[in-house]
């Protein structure tokens, strides 16, 4: 890009990004059109709170509500703790997960279980399930911009949710990393801290 590209407000330098990315990977403007909201959500102050995990959950399993009676998903959730976090950027990490866990599937109803374990300080959160699993060597790969895995024809998206979504978990003070084994399934784990005074 030139040297114009940063005499652009916000908005021109968004588009002038897409069209760069249109050009030179294949992807339509479409597919951009709604990772705008994940690019800001990704750079925007972290309000840190405390939350009641569960509640998020509850909130991410009301909004997808309809792809998971559409995929016949069997979604357990396990008692979760409370967390120093922002509510909306904490929901947005765990709406991307379950949603590939929902989408990435061999064909099979998505079964789909959330738990909690304390280490120290901080909530080891882990999102299991059981889909077609990733690639020992992909497994790095996943948390790369635009690094899709799998063809456009069979599953959807662009490549960009779980990068972002690694982003506002180091952002929070935690990491975020995968264990999977094809054919068998995935586990996506994360750490936060936890409230001072919680015992749980």
């Amino acid at each position: 890009m030139d040297d114009g590209l940063y005499q652009l407000d916000a908005d021109g330098r968004f588009v002038a990004v897409n069209d760069v990315i249109v050009e030179t990977t294949g992807y339509t403007r479409d597919d951009l059109l709604g990772e705008r909201v994940s690019l800001v959500l990704a750079d925007a102050d972290v309000r840190r709170t405390k939350r009641e995990l569960e509640s998020v959950l509850e909130s991410v399993v009301a909004d997808l509500r309809l792809r998971i009676d559409e995929a016949n998903a069997d979604i357990e959730i396990a008692a979760l703790p409370r967390v120093e976090g922002d509510a909306s950027q904490l929901r947005q990490v765990f709406q991307s997960l379950l949603s590939n866990a929902i989408e990435y599937t061999d064909g099979e109803p998505p079964r789909i279980s959330v738990d909690a374990e304390r280490r120290g300080s901080e909530w080891l959160i882990s999102v299991h399930d059981e889909g077609i699993g990733i690639e020992s060597d992909d497994q790095d790969r996943v948390f790369e911009v635009f690094q899709r895995l799998h063809s456009r024809e069979n599953y959807s998206g662009i490549g960009i949710g779980l990068a972002l979504w690694q982003r506002i978990i180091e952002r929070h003070g935690g990491e975020i990393r995968v264990d999977s084994e094809p054919g068998v399934g995935s586990t996506f784990s994360l750490t936060l801290p936890s409230v001072a005074t919680d015992s749980r």
